[in-house]
């Protein structure tokens, strides 16, 4: 596999390079980008998901940009935060760094991920999929002194300047040394464990030549008390470019090797009523501050992908490992035309490991539902291990114990190689100009993963201080074996599973412009073909395939309770996957110019997602000769409309879309074992505005959205419901104040009341986090800030797995982080 991933690689590299003489680049033009965001909103130039850089208010597509100081003094702990404060963007900020949902416009979040938006740096996506499961995008990115600005478009050209994302595409912008100089930072967390520090340096190495380099390293436990560094690791990204008569040639390389906590859901109580419930932390567990992750559960004993005893380690958690090069270059053919290449290989490997409480419920019936009647319980890790637990209803004052299943994936391989090689020019039409765009776009997802999933039993506490427990029967036989009641997801009864599959896609694309006066009408096209290929293996498949055994994990020569429930993938009868698919995307939009400041815009556009590794397992796709069984699951469409006003002047500016828009959805939910088919329709207003007078700035933005389930082939009684997390208003702002020696400010993200479920029971109730900053500049270079993330310590609820209040009160729920106050000294170089 890994040279097979270098011979494509350096194929696609030598032809792109071939083909340019002196190549192309990653975005449409090459605007200076260095302290963007500090001109007039209306002569920003955009140039994400564009045929060419162009103003925001000449462009018939609503985008939004963040510049780096909006970001840094937002007091983002990760991309997903940094994401929420864009409207009209739904991001679920409460995995860690990485694992992150996000989702625009009402289009749903029917598993996991990003699936109908793509995440791209300077140009490319990080991943082809933004969904893979336990893959998510955000594992693979961080935002360090080297992002210049984010940019976020959303519905309009994405359907057809990029694949598989017709939601949008967001788009992290890296400095590229157009500024001589740099920063060093070290940063500090003051009421959590975390040190930091980031350099970023650019310049210039002569006339045409200059460079930006920079990076992070980062150790600590993180927001949460985990018991252990679990954030730990950074990464370094450079950039070279050579400027030349007609263009550009640029170089870019990152690696990236950080671990970091995922966080899954965790026990709250609940009280009150399905449609207004209360929500409370359990005795010795706070929802936003805890995690079922400790110093005394650590190891993950297990069968690997090739059914070998194997112990991993819990604290990898997260591990992102990113080796990728890139090449960007723009070349001017003469006559107004222009050659543009865009080009990445990335090796990406790492692990998902985390702990997912299947169960939470009283010791007592735990035992029993395990042990049977009269079972006893026992400590089997930490400080008192093999000490038996005599009082069940009194353990760590809250008598919970929680059946957790470890979902530990091993990422083999999710190397992506991509090249988007485009041509793009004008001609006069009846003395109108026409700006014409034709290219071609490549890329490779291979998806290698082994699911070695183990089920724990562990009490309920916080501060990094849970234990795993081992279970007796009445009469003294163990159930469990050091905590493990069983070597695989015993707690589901599926999901020993193994993929390694390749996704090929190609899609040529065109666009047009016309202007006319003060008339712009534009439309483009793109064909997007998918091939996929590969195998995949797991007894979810049937076909008489075993998947569990018994196996003496431990080698002492007898076969425990617990070993008798061993997982194995069945290696001797794997399943091809072999099919092919495509689709047409358009999108057709005219923009207006009122004045100087103002214009207004409508377009239409039908987009599509071809589904990845979701849809294998499931019945779409024949185990026998792995081709379609049925043609339509393989891509999934969007059909949108927009329509909006833009004014921007020197001081302030407004954006105001109405949106509509359609949902063809096929997908699978890991957590649940659970397929979906179903149909969305939504429809909503965005707003978005910023004023600045003096030394006060202030910008913000809110999303009205109406959701509902129209179609559901499996469940119809959810047909006319909104669906899961899918709040109808959203909102978010940031207020700053510069008074030379010092700044003052904050911000803020809020959201409306949502349900847990499609079902629509149990409400998550409406939530605000606020944030605030303060700096101060002593001395000349030298800049202090303290920030505070979450200064009230808010419980924001962004997902629960259950649909409605169980017996016992517990639900499991993911809140955002508790509050957290870091302590930061830039120093400019």
């Amino acid at each position: 596999m890994a040279s097979q991933f270098r011979k494509t690689g350096t194929r696609v590299m030598l032809g792109s390079v071939l083909a340019l003489g002196a190549s192309t680049g990653v975005r449409a033009a090459e605007p200076a980008t260095t302290n963007a965001g500090t001109e007039p909103e209306h002569e920003q130039i955009i140039v994400t998901a564009v045929a060419r850089g162009q103003s925001r208010l000449d462009a018939a597509i609503s985008i939004s940009a963040l510049n780096g100081t909006q970001i840094q003094q937002a007091a983002p702990r990760s991309v997903a935060e940094i994401f929420r404060n864009i409207p009209g963007l739904r991001s679920e900020s409460s995995g860690g760094e990485g694992n992150a949902n996000i989702a625009v416009r009402g289009l749903p979040v029917a598993s996991g991920g990003s699936k109908f938006l793509q995440i791209q740096e300077d140009g490319l996506p990080v991943l082809e999929y933004g969904d893979i499961t336990f893959g998510t995008v955000d594992m693979f990115v961080r935002a360090d002194l080297n992002l210049e600005r984010v940019e976020a478009l959303r519905g309009g050209s994405a359907s057809t300047f990029a694949s598989n994302s017709p939601g949008g595409v967001i788009n992290m912008i890296s400095q590229t040394g157009e500024v001589e100089g740099g920063q060093i930072q070290v940063q500090t967390g003051l009421d959590y464990g975390e040190n930091r520090v980031d350099v970023s340096y650019g310049g210039h190495a002569g006339e045409q030549t200059r460079y930006h380099f920079g990076g992070f390293y980062r150790a600590g436990t993180g927001p949460r008390a985990a018991g252990y560094d679990g954030n730990r690791g950074g990464q370094i990204k450079a950039n070279v470019t050579r400027e030349f008569t007609g263009g550009y040639i640029r170089i870019i390389g990152k690696y990236l090797d950080d671990r970091a906590i995922a966080y899954l859901p965790n026990p709250v109580r609940v009280s009150g009523s399905d449609g207004d419930p209360s929500y409370a932390n359990i005795a010795n567990f706070s929802i936003n501050q805890d995690t079922l992750h400790s110093r005394y559960i650590t190891r993950n004993v297990t069968l690997d992908g090739n059914n070998n005893p194997v112990t991993d380690d819990l604290r990898d958690g997260m591990h992102g490992v990113v080796k990728s090069i890139g090449l960007e270059s723009q070349v001017s053919l003469g006559g107004g035309w222009q050659l543009t290449e865009r080009f990445r290989t990335s090796g990406i490997s790492g692990r998902f490991i985390s702990n997912f409480p299947s169960n939470v419920d009283s010791a007592a019936s735990i035992a029993t539902a395990l042990g049977g009647a009269d079972a006893t319980l026992a400590y089997a890790t930490g400080p008192r291990a093999g000490q038996a637990i005599a009082n069940p209803g009194a353990l760590n004052g809250n008598g919970l114990l929680a059946q957790v299943v470890v979902f530990d994936t091993k990422l083999n391989s999710l190397a992506n190689t991509t090249n988007d090689l485009r041509v793009s020019g004008g001609v006069d039409v009846a003395g109108k100009p026409l700006r014409l765009t034709g290219g071609l776009y490549y890329s490779r997802q291979t998806i290698d993963t082994d699911w070695l999933w183990t089920s724990l039993v562990t009490d309920v506490v916080g501060g990094g201080n849970a234990a795993l427990v081992n279970v007796f029967r009445s009469d003294g036989t163990a159930v469990t074996q050091g905590g493990v009641y069983g070597y695989g997801a015993s707690y589901f009864g599926c999901c020993r599973r193994s993929y390694n599959v390749t996704y090929t896609t190609k899609a040529p694309y065109a666009s047009a412009n016309l202007k006319l006066g003060a008339a712009s009408l534009g439309a483009s096209l793109r064909y997007d073909t998918v091939r996929a290929q590969g195998s995949i293996a797991g007894a979810d498949l049937g076909g008489g395939r075993v998947g569990t055994t018994s196996y003496d994990i431990n080698r002492d020569g007898t076969i425990s309770d617990a070993e008798t429930r061993v997982a194995v993938i069945p290696l001797n009868s794997p399943a091809p996957v072999d099919y092919s698919a495509h689709y047409l995307s358009y999108s057709f939009g005219l923009n207006y110019r009122l004045d100087q400041h103002a214009s207004a815009f409508a377009r239409y556009s039908l987009g599509g997602r071809a589904n990845a590794d979701r849809l294998l397992f499931g019945s779409a796709v024949s185990a026998v000769n792995g081709r379609l069984v049925n043609a339509s699951a393989a891509v999934d469409k969007v059909r949108q409309a927009e329509t909006g006003v833009k004014i921007s002047a020197r001081h302030a500016a407004l954006y105001a879309t109405g949106f509509w828009a359609s949902t063809q959805e096929q997908n699978y939910e890991a957590t649940t074992n659970t397929y979906l088919n179903r149909r969305y329709r939504a429809y909503g207003i965005e707003l978005e505005g910023e004023y600045r007078v003096g030394r006060l700035a202030l910008n913000g933005g809110g999303t009205w959205t109406h959701s509902r389930i129209v179609s559901d082939s499996i469940t119809p009684a959810n047909v006319g419901h909104t669906p899961r997390r899918q709040a109808p208003f959203t909102y978010q702002g940031q207020a700053r104040y510069d008074a030379g020696r010092f700044t003052l400010g904050g911000s803020f993200y809020g959201t409306a009341a949502s349900y847990t479920q499609d079902s629509n029971q149990l409400k998550l109730p409406a939530y605000t986090s606020v944030n605030a900053f303060a700096q101060v500049r002593p001395i000349e270079r030298l800049t202090l800030t303290l920030n505070a993330n979450n200064l009230f310590n808010t419980i924001g609820l962004t997902e629960a797995e259950d649909a409605a209040i169980p017996a016992n009160g517990i639900v499991r729920a993911r809140s955002i982080n508790g509050r957290t106050i870091s302590l930061a000294a830039n120093f400019r170089l």
